[in-house]
């Protein structure tokens, strides 16, 4: 398996994970003090709407379009603004054609004292990366594995910020390493935040991540699951 999030990008997994990713810097900008954002699998920056891989499947038609379109409610559109904000800087025309990637999105929330390290392994979407963050400052692109970054970049000399896990699953192994990545980290910066982002296709896969996240995490998980299960079982019995 060979994965290329620009099929994907924009996607209403995206617009899920960016509104929350965009959520936790802006609680982190009500303090002064500097904060350190690291992406472990950052991806190529920005994304081509208009190109040939995201138009193949189209999945940004029914994400981050859809949102665009919808009329938000007064309690939601505030809480969605500053990513909406975000995205429509990418698209100074009228219409949507451009998609920005987590480190894209994080960089647009930094404020002076505030950086980015984004680490991307992949030689494509590192060049476009690099072409995207290019003389800025306060943004690093790092040729490391994402595995290898995570406990290697905590704790950050500022002491507060953000690390976001999105890996591409391409492995088998991948929730293993997830955990056993997030459980080195988490005991050198317990006091951090981490944004993990993985997909729930077995409960098996996500139990794998209970022992390094917890029980109070655990415990909301399996929450979770079950009201899914439920919800599949009612809606079973509906048709």
């Amino acid at each position: 398996m060979n994965y290329r999030h620009a099929f994907h990008a924009g996607n209403f997994a995206d617009v899920i994970k960016h509104i929350v990713l965009v959520r936790i810097l802006t609680y982190l900008q009500e303090k002064p003090a500097a904060f350190r954002v690291i992406d472990t699998h950052a991806g190529a920056g920005i994304y081509d709407l208009a190109g040939e891989e995201a138009g193949r499947g189209g999945e940004w038609l029914t994400g981050i379009a859809r949102l665009m379109q919808a009329r938000l409610s007064d309690t939601a559109g505030p809480l969605v603004a500053p990513y909406l904000d975000i995205v429509r800087a990418f698209n100074p025309q009228r219409g949507l054609t451009a998609y920005p990637g987590s480190p894209l999105i994080a960089r647009a929330l930094l404020r002076p004292q505030d950086r980015l390290v984004a680490c991307e392994l992949e030689p494509i979407a590192r060049k476009h990366l690099v072409g995207a963050l290019r003389r800025d400052t306060q943004a690093r692109v790092v040729d490391l594995d994402g595995w290898v970054a995570l406990p290697a970049f905590v704790p950050p000399k500022e002491r507060r910020g953000l690390v976001l896990i999105d890996p591409p699953f391409e492995r088998k192994d991948e929730f293993d390493r997830l955990a056993s990545g997030f459980a080195e980290a988490f005991a050198k910066w317990p006091t951090g935040s981490y944004l993990l982002w993985y997909p729930a296709k077995t409960w098996r896969a996500v139990l794998r991540l209970q022992p390094a996240a917890g029980r109070t995490n655990a415990f909301a998980w399996n929450s979770a699951w079950r009201r899914r299960r439920r919800m599949a079982r009612s809606r079973r019995r509906d048709f």
